[in-house]
């Protein structure tokens, strides 16, 4: 079987073939007694879910943690709330009544697109669980232990599914949906655990068969022999030798220097970022803070919470990313604005910021703070930003707080095709490549029938990214790349020949990039820029790339 590998590695054990739908109520399925009794039941059982998920976030940490309270908030969400209660009112039991309200809502986040779209798998999930606690089913789960690792297999995953497992428990992951920047994608490289996603067949693997995962290749092969898995072994060890024989700083064989920092999500994520060699931090992210509570953080939290992460680089480059909330991942303590019909093109990150901007003057003033007594070069960006004029208002409220660096995310088209205007203002920019790609090609990220456009490799999106990083150096500007294409070793090699000055990725990414630069000159990197750049198809512009990177066959990558 074939799909598309998003974490690289080779993972082999029984199959163990998730089934998590519960089965639809009966239509017209009434109730017997009070109505606000029957509402009662209802309301409890989505709050019971919306606590089992934050839990299970807080115990998480990380990306997952952040994942996870955004579906909590799902099941608390005051819309579906008020359907499911009109429903009971005309008489439906609970069970159908959650059932048709979150299937009502789920059609309009499919036809809406962009992120919400790609949430409809986690509203399903949400839903299973409060239905199967009205009717005191056993909803099916991910074994927490096992007597050896077992290969994930599904149609799709919930966040809820993955966010507490681990590489003792699971070998590897492969869905029948998903894409290379879904949630199954990101947690599983968080874990460091080889997945296939978009693999068509998948879940026909028979519960308990032998199974050989290659998440570097998205080969996944049911029932190999023993030699299949020796050899598949093998080749991985040694690849992993000279992946670990690599240390230092990132560089080139020449001798180029190309920061390699850490995406974090939390405090969690700092240990795998340190044991992995990061030279600072590239992308903090600040939600988990600020997700599913009544109120917002006070200072001191805040303040608490960036200098865990600013200590723990001393002299390394710490890019804190400022709130990106809003839309699809909406705050509770901030005034609703009605429903927005397509929220990957609504008010999040900075527009989200310019309509409430005390939040973001209490950010700002905690990381001002938090910076004092520490030796990080502490550098502060803003979200969805799509003009000069926008970027200057967030550098310009950056240095009233006191902030010395001051940087935009390049993740919308606009800001990309104009960053000569933006990296004047800006003192850097930093590229995420998921959601440039996502709004580049109209492809939901989370979308698996859409994997193809959601492919760093796509040459238009490397023009876009080298138009950014030339016009960042134009101007003395740092250029660096947050997103998950970063990732990808022989990838990152292209983006530094584009002229990216620095990379982020998870933690557990950061060996096999290093290792990849390592092996390749600057004019090697360039020329492999070049001539993927020159083709018309992401497959045909990592081949092309390929044949100009000769120091990856040696590493087996």
């Amino acid at each position: 079987m074939k799909g598309v590998g998003v974490s690289p590695g080779i993972g082999h054990g029984p199959a163990y073939v998730l089934a998590t739908e519960v089965p639809e109520p009966p239509a017209g399925l009434t109730y017997d007694g009070d109505a606000d009794d029957e509402k009662a039941r209802a309301q409890a059982a989505l709050q019971q879910v919306a606590g089992a998920l934050e839990a299970r976030g807080n115990q998480a940490g990380g990306e997952a943690r952040s994942i996870l309270q955004a579906q909590a908030l799902m099941a608390a969400d005051p819309g579906l709330a008020v359907g499911v209660k009109s429903l009971i009112e005309r008489g439906v039991a609970a069970p159908r009544a959650i059932y048709d309200a979150f299937e009502n809502y789920r059609h309009m986040l499919i036809a809406a697109g962009g992120y919400l779209s790609g949430r409809a798998a986690d509203l399903d999930d949400v839903r299973d669980r409060a239905i199967a606690l009205l009717t005191g089913q056993l909803l099916p789960g991910v074994p927490s232990e096992a007597a050896e690792p077992y290969v994930l297999v599904a149609r799709d995953l919930a966040p809820s599914d993955t966010a507490v497992l681990s590489r003792d428990v699971v070998a590897a992951f492969v869905t029948e949906e998903g894409g290379p920047t879904s949630h199954t994608a990101i947690l599983a490289r968080a874990l460091g655990v080889p997945a296939v996603v978009a693999c068509p067949g998948a879940t026909t693997i028979p519960p308990g068969a032998a199974v050989l995962v290659d998440g570097t290749s998205g080969e996944v092969r049911p029932a190999p022999s023993e030699g299949d898995v020796a050899e598949a072994v093998y080749a991985a060890s040694i690849r992993q030798a000279a992946v670990d024989a690599t240390r230092g700083p990132g560089r080139t064989r020449d001798g180029y220097p190309v920061a390699l920092l850490a995406n974090v999500g939390g405090p969690a994520d700092l240990d795998p970022a340190l044991a992995n060699g990061a030279e600072g931090v590239g992308l903090y992210r600040t939600e988990f803070l600020f997700l599913d509570r009544a109120e917002a953080p006070s200072m001191e939290e805040q303040e608490a919470a960036y200098r865990a992460v600013l200590e723990a680089f001393p002299g390394g480059k710490v890019v804190i990313r400022t709130l990106d909330a809003g839309a699809d991942k909406p705050l509770r303590f901030l005034p609703a604005s009605g429903v927005e019909p397509n929220p990957a093109l609504g008010r999040r990150g900075l527009r989200l910021f310019r309509a409430f901007p005390e939040v973001m003057a209490s950010q700002l003033a905690a990381l001002a703070a938090a910076v004092v007594g520490t030796e990080a070069e502490l550098q502060v960006m803003a979200p969805m930003v799509a003009t000069a004029g926008e970027a200057r208002w967030f550098v310009n409220a950056c240095r009233t707080a006191g902030l010395d660096s001051a940087g935009v995310m390049i993740e919308i088209p606009a800001a990309a095709l104009r960053a000569e205007s933006l990296v004047t203002v800006a003192d850097f920019v930093s590229i995420g490549t998921n959601d440039l790609a996502q709004y580049v090609f109209a492809a939901d990220r989370q979308l698996g029938a859409l994997t193809v456009m959601q492919d760093p490799w796509q040459p238009v999106l490397l023009d876009l990214v080298a138009g950014t990083a030339t016009a960042a150096s134009d101007n003395g500007k740092p250029c660096g790349v947050c997103g998950e294409a970063a990732a990808d070793p022989e990838l990152a090699c292209v983006l530094v020949g584009l002229g990216v000055t620095s990379l982020s990725m998870s933690g557990r990414a950061l060996p096999a990039v290093r290792a990849a630069l390592a092996a390749n000159t600057l004019g090697e990197c360039q020329l492999a820029a070049q001539a993927a750049r020159a083709t018309t198809t992401a497959a045909h512009a990592r081949a092309a790339a390929r044949a100009y990177l000769p120091g990856l066959a040696g590493l087996g990558l």
